[in-house]
């Protein structure tokens, strides 16, 4: 049996940032992951995420993401490791106003909002800027779109080895391959039982991603649905222009029909880009979820989005992996303290826009763990938010 101040289960975007935040604060701490971060079998994978500092989906969201990129070039000082690239994003929606963000609507409008709210430098583009700037997309006229500099892409899994590696090095203990069994609460600590043993703390952080449903009761399994998401990565063709990030930037582009599809330049000397959909129409769970992905599921996504809107594309797909997405019904986080089990703080910064926010995620649990509060206002995410209303 060991004791612990703080006990981190799940480890991938803010369970690794919660214990390298707990960590640098001097806590006696452990994380215990069900398989070995970096891993691809939850949401935190996949070589790219979006970073943007205008939130459409929240102007709750941009102190969060503003934390993260200080925390990234922190770490990237410490550890010499490239994990922040702003290299500009742009967000396109067709004319009559698109989803995109999550199936929101309005989603443009309420980033141009959240960029003037927070004074984020960005520009309103027409579709004939788009063409004349970034002719690596295909835009049919008429178009609007806004482009924000500061904005880029973060690297998942190396962000998450970074501050593992520096968690360790802080004294932060990692049991790796260990899955919890249950948490349980008592009058003196928090129980953590796995199939290697218990662990006690004085307090328990419920980072688990998809596995979110595996630690609550029946009534609350309404909150938190999981999606099956197929990532893609297609090749250019030979007569491509320049996709690198020197020359295009990261984008959301929602469309007429109500989709959305997102994507990257071409990094690391590549010759394909990365580019994903949502689909949130049918609910699964982080173990029946299929890991393989079938060959017409890039297909599909090719023809129907991508075909004509990014020119420099082949069809020939030559990687894809699966990605899960936890939903909440209004598509924002949960932070908040778990409605059945004293000492345990549920974390699920989640609904497919979470990995951005992560570090300043981090930063904020291990403020409120140690003093009560934090820098960063989280009452947006609590979960009473989601209370039936009372019966007339």
């Amino acid at each position: 049996m060991s004791t612990y101040d703080v006990c981190v289960v799940g480890l991938g975007a803010a369970g690794a940032a919660t214990l390298y935040q707990l960590a640098r604060r001097g806590l006696k701490v452990v994380g215990i992951d069900r398989f070995s971060p970096p891993h691809v079998y939850g949401s935190t994978h996949g070589d790219t995420r979006i970073t943007r500092e205008a939130i459409g989906e929240g102007e709750a969201y941009t102190p969060l993401v503003q934390r993260s990129h200080a925390i990234w070039r922190e770490l990237e000082a410490e550890t010499g490791e490239d994990l922040l690239t702003q290299c500009g994003g742009l967000i396109i929606e067709a004319a009559g106003g698109g989803a995109a963000g999550h199936h929101r609507h309005e989603f443009l409008a309420s980033t141009i909002a959240c960029a003037r709210r927070y004074g984020i430098e960005h520009e309103l583009l027409t579709a004939t800027d788009v063409t004349r700037r970034f002719p690596q997309f295909g835009v049919d006229g008429t178009e609007s779109a806004y482009y924000e500099p500061t904005a880029g892409f973060v690297r998942p899994e190396r962000c998450v080895s970074a501050q593992l590696t520096v968690a360790t090095r802080l004294g932060a203990g990692i049991r790796r391959d260990e899955r919890v069994l249950s948490v349980e609460t008592s009058m003196a600590s928090v129980r953590v039982r796995t199939d290697r043993g218990v662990v006690h703390a004085e307090r328990v952080v419920l980072a688990v991603g998809p596995w979110v449903r595996d630690f609550i009761e029946t009534d609350q399994l309404r909150l938190f649905n999981v999606y099956r998401q197929v990532l893609t990565w297609f090749e250019l063709r030979p007569d491509a222009g320049d996709h690198t990030p020197a020359a295009m930037p990261v984008f959301i582009w929602g469309l007429q029909d109500g989709n959305a599809f997102y994507g990257f330049p071409a990094i690391d000397g590549t010759r394909d880009i990365k580019v994903a959909d949502e689909k949130l129409d049918s609910p699964t769970t982080a173990d029946e979820a299929s890991l393989d992905v079938e060959p017409d599921e890039p297909h599909v996504v090719y023809e129907s989005m991508l075909s004509t809107r990014l020119p420099g594309l082949s069809s020939r797909c030559v990687r894809a992996a699966r990605c899960l997405y936890t939903v909440t019904p209004d598509a924002n986080f949960v932070i908040d303290e778990h409605p059945d089990l004293d000492g345990v703080l549920l974390v699920s910064p989640c609904s497919g826009h979470g990995f951005k926010h992560s570090a300043g995620v981090g930063e904020a649990i291990a403020q409120r763990v140690t003093t009560g509060s934090s820098d960063v206002d989280l009452s947006t995410f609590r979960l009473d938010r989601f209370a039936e209303p009372p019966a007339a």
